[in-house]
């Protein structure tokens, strides 16, 4: 259980949600796990009207097998009628929760995760991708993800189309990689042309990721990304 310190501070005291289906769903995507979570990053607008939160939700290790262990929470209140309402996704990794704050109004720069919390980017290419995927996350549909934290080295694959269609390689997958020991991690990008050609990779993972055309990956510093080596035998996923 994380400190009490680190818990998410909604600022609700003295509203109500707006609506008994708020009221309920609230409780049943945030509040009812809120003891286990952990605050990453926070911002809230100068008028208190707007928060926008990334959180951690150790409560779900202990559900089902791979999902999601991120919730991005947009509040909204009304400070005359002092009523809330929210939404939220819940995703796979953080920048994805970034990307879709962003998208709703969060200024980018007031998002950044918290230093002191979770892993630290191992190197360049890493940072790169997160950048670029906190910008154009939104230009991708998720298909599918599963995350692994069985280990010291915990692992997140992400599944992802692009929406525009013409896109040469449209399926994404996204590998991150967390060594809790050094607590940093690497992510790198590896794109298909086909569904099932991106599902194999996922399924087999005997050779490295193939790397997106330089000219897709629209990445900042070196015009290509490391890719994801293949698993090494043995290894428990």
């Amino acid at each position: 259980m994380p400190p009490t310190d680190r818990r998410p501070d909604f600022r609700l005291d003295g509203f109500e949600p707006v609506n008994k289906a708020v009221e309920e769903a609230f409780w049943n995507h945030i509040d009812s796990d809120s003891e286990s979570m952990t605050t990453l990053a926070a911002h809230h607008s100068a008028d208190v009207r707007h928060s926008f939160y990334v959180i951690h939700n150790g409560a779900v290790t202990w559900g089902i097998p791979g999902e999601p262990q991120l919730i991005a929470l947009r509040l909204d209140r009304d400070n005359a009628a002092m009523t809330y309402a929210f939404e939220h996704a819940e995703l796979p990794l953080a920048a994805m929760a970034q990307s879709w704050l962003i998208k709703r109004g969060c200024p980018a720069e007031a998002i950044a995760l918290l230093p002191e919390l979770g892993t630290t980017a191992a190197d360049t290419a890493t940072v790169a991708l997160q950048q670029r995927l906190m910008g154009d996350g939104d230009n991708f549909a998720l298909l599918h993800s599963h995350t692994d934290d069985s280990s010291r080295v915990t692992e997140t694959t992400v599944l992802l189309r692009a929406l525009d269609k013409r896109v040469q390689k449209p399926f994404r997958v996204l590998l991150e990689q967390a060594d809790l020991d050094s607590f940093t991690h690497t992510l790198r990008e590896g794109a298909f042309e086909t569904l099932e050609a991106a599902v194999d990779w996922m399924e087999d993972r005997s050779t490295p990721l193939p790397a997106p055309a330089p000219s897709t990956a629209r990445t900042a510093g070196p015009s290509a990304l490391p890719s994801a080596p293949p698993r090494t035998p043995g290894r428990t996923r």
